[in-house]
């Protein structure tokens, strides 16, 4: 057991930066009126979301009108796509990818339920979606083409800047969730930009969980998804989070001085795990493409082992890791990204998703290859199919039968 905790789970949330909790702190006491009250007291709490507006539409590159706050990246991934639709009834096309988070994927099938026809792009064996096919399946009557930035289990980044000049030619509407995205790499959202909905979520850069925001670019058609009041511009009920916008404004100015720097660190420490496991850990494959990815992301498999107990050994080891999404966290169920870029299911159900932050020191990266590598033999010294000069010899009929089912290649 590690001496202290060891986070490693970044992409599922971020430590809460210290500037933005002291940002927050004044939410607590003087500034505590309603922002949509137009005495003094809302007046100031107004005033400090509008600041929190500006920082964020800074860091995307855009104008603060085109940021409507709301509780984090399922709400504006839902918003975004039934906006889209609603401005665009004639069309009943929807595109998207195999892998994307479930506030995308589940919206589309149960629209593809109620009669849309959708399509969910392949990705290979690296994770990247297909150009070519996007064209192909692109057409007159597709309203809507929505893709992640960057993908949340492997990192793996997508071309939106082609995608959406695709969905232009087109007439088609262009979402893009950027919730990984933001704070690790650069988000340019000037008019130039294919782009007409981008998400964000304010806890995965050093926010505070429950406030994130939709750009909905000025001309772009919008049906509020949450009614019955005027606040965000009549864009989304609901009395503003103050303090979590607030954070999340303080969260965007701090990168908006420091990103550079940051995205250093984060690739820095990335590749010193990655090194370190690919050394000391045999029959290790990493999962999607090395060179095109969040600096911050690393996703191993571990072949011929248990994920959910590397998991939970881990975790009694002070390492917080995940198998993949939090929101599927739990689920016994291999995850529907690796399936998708066909990793062996060899490895699929050994992989795990490693994620630093800027506050991730070099001290904590060495003592996790040490704990991670020796949990990793321990696993496979218990396993009757741990060891690759195994996997055909010392085993029984029913053992080789149950090898040959559970780790089968994809």
């Amino acid at each position: 057991m590690t001496e202290r905790p060891i986070y490693l789970d970044n992409n599922s949330t971020t430590f809460p930066a210290p500037e933005a909790v002291e940002a927050v702190l004044p939410l607590f006491g003087e500034i505590y009126g309603n922002p949509s009250s137009t005495h003094g007291f809302g007046q100031k709490a107004r005033h400090e979301i509008e600041l929190a507006r500006e920082n964020v539409a800074k860091l995307l590159n855009c104008k603060p009108a085109e940021i409507v706050f709301n509780s984090g990246a399922t709400e504006g991934n839902n918003t975004a796509i039934y906006a889209a639709l609603d401005g665009m009834p004639e069309r009943k096309h929807i595109i998207t990818s195999r892998t994307e988070h479930a506030s995308v994927l589940e919206v589309v099938r149960y629209l593809e339920q109620s009669g849309y026809r959708v399509t969910e792009l392949n990705v290979d064996r690296l994770g990247h979606i297909d150009l070519d096919e996007l064209k192909n399946e692109i057409s007159g009557d597709t309203a809507l083409v929505s893709l992640m930035w960057a993908n949340n289990e492997t990192g793996v980044i997508n071309p939106v800047n082609a995608a959406g000049d695709i969905a232009k030619q087109f007439g088609a509407l262009f979402h893009v969730d950027a919730v990984q995205a933001a704070g690790k790499l650069k988000i340019d959202l000037t008019e130039e930009a294919a782009i007409d909905y981008l998400t964000i979520s304010g806890h995965k850069f050093h926010g505070l969980k429950g406030a994130g925001a939709l750009f909905v670019r000025e001309k772009a058609p919008f049906l509020p998804l949450i009614r019955g009041g005027h606040h965000e511009n009549g864009r989304r009920a609901g009395t503003e989070n103050a303090m979590g916008i607030v954070a999340m404004g303080a969260a965007a100015g701090l990168l908006n001085r420091e990103m550079a720097r940051h995205i250093e660190h984060m690739k820095l420490m990335r590749d010193r795990l990655q090194s370190g496991l690919l050394a000391k850990c045999e029959d290790l494959i990493i999962n999607g493409d090395q060179q095109d990815r969040l600096p911050n992301t690393l996703n191993a498999g571990f072949k011929f082992i248990d994920g959910e107990a590397l998991l939970m050994m881990l975790d009694a080891a002070n390492i917080a890791v995940s198998a993949g999404s939090a929101c599927r966290s739990g689920s016994l169920e291999p995850s529907h990204v690796l399936k998708a870029m066909n990793v062996p299911l060899s490895a699929i159900h050994g992989s795990v998703r490693f994620c630093v932050s800027r506050y991730t020191e070099s001290e904590e990266i060495d003592a996790a290859i040490e704990q991670i590598s020796g949990i990793v033999k321990r696993l496979r010294e218990m396993s009757p199919f741990g060891h690759a000069e195994q996997h055909s010899n010392g085993l029984s009929a029913e053992q080789l039968e149950k090898h040959k089912a559970y780790f089968a290649t994809a």
